[in-house]
C-alpha cells in the first residue's frame, strides 16, 4: 500500500482481520492493522465482511477505543 493513499477494497481483503476473543456469535467486529497510509486501523462488521468498513488513523483509534471503553457508545 501506498503511503499517500487510502487502501483499495483488495487492500482490505487481504489485511490481516482478526476478532477479539471476548466477542459474542451474534454480535461482532473485526479489527486491522492497516501498514501505510493515512489510515492505520480498519473496523468492519464481521456478518457483513463485504459491506462498510471505517478507517481511523492513530490517534482516531486511540479515541474510539477509550471511548468504547468509557461507555460512550453504550446504547442503554
Amino acid at each position: 500500500m501506498n503511503e499517500n493513499r487510502y487502501p483499495t477494497a483488495r487492500d482490505l481483503a487481504t489485511a490481516p482481520w482478526r476478532t477479539s476473543t471476548r466477542s459474542q456469535t451474534s454480535n461482532c467486529v473485526e479489527v486491522a492493522p492497516l501498514r501505510t497510509g493515512p489510515a492505520a486501523v480498519a473496523l468492519r462488521d464481521s456478518k457483513d465482511r463485504g459491506g462498510p468498513v471505517l478507517l481511523f488513523n492513530r490517534a482516531g483509534w486511540l479515541g474510539f477505543i477509550t471511548g468504547a471503553k468509557n461507555g460512550q457508545f453504550d446504547l442503554n
